[in-house]
């Protein structure tokens, strides 16, 4: 079992706001590169999708149930098939996307239950619970050339870290990286 966060980034660690539907002055940031930059498989999840878990918060959440049960490409086929767990303790109703089940009681108790793979998309205080915990194997990070300036960081205040760069891929205006853990 791995725990894989998947982001949307700015060259000095901004994560929020990357579509701007939250209203920051810097926001939309990651759209702002075209529609491409962002669609399909960019973090190359590949069968990731299909013996794992998405593990999301209630915002990003209700945002991807608004948004993938309406597609059919291939990897929307695969999003809405995943299993996913939603850490929420506000969110009474999870039929709007199928194979989506809320977390009964604690999150890091149930991380640590998890078969296969989890993957954390977006959902920055998941994230940040995880990083306190010591939770997490892998960062894929798609990096927008772009400095926002302000905004929620993904490694705020946090201890030292160190980890291994196992790829980095140049995607049209984008770098996807990825970073393991060593093995513990």
């Amino acid at each position: 079992m791995s725990v894989i966060v998947i982001e949307f980034i700015t060259l000095d660690g901004i994560v929020s706001d990357p579509d701007g539907r939250d209203g920051t002055p810097t926001g939309g940031w990651a759209f702002r590169h075209g529609p491409g930059a962002v669609a399909g498989d960019k973090f190359r999840l590949g069968s990731t999708l299909d013996g794992g878990t998405l593990l999301l918060g209630r915002v990003t959440w209700q945002h991807f149930a608004k948004l993938w049960p309406h597609r059919d490409d291939p990897f929307s086929a695969r999003m809405n098939a995943v299993p996913k767990l939603v850490a929420s303790t506000t969110l009474p109703d999870v039929s709007a996307w199928a194979n989506s089940s809320v977390i009964a009681g604690d999150l890091i108790g149930a991380v640590k239950r998890a078969q296969g793979d989890l993957i954390v998309a977006g959902s920055l205080s998941i994230v940040h619970a995880l990083l306190a915990e010591d939770l997490i194997d892998e960062y894929r990070l798609l990096t927008f050339p772009t400095i926002a300036g302000t905004g929620q960081r993904l490694f705020p205040d946090c201890p030292p870290t160190y980890l291994e760069c196992r790829s980095a891929e140049h995607l049209g205006d984008t770098v996807l990286s990825r970073y393991h853990r060593p093995a513990r």
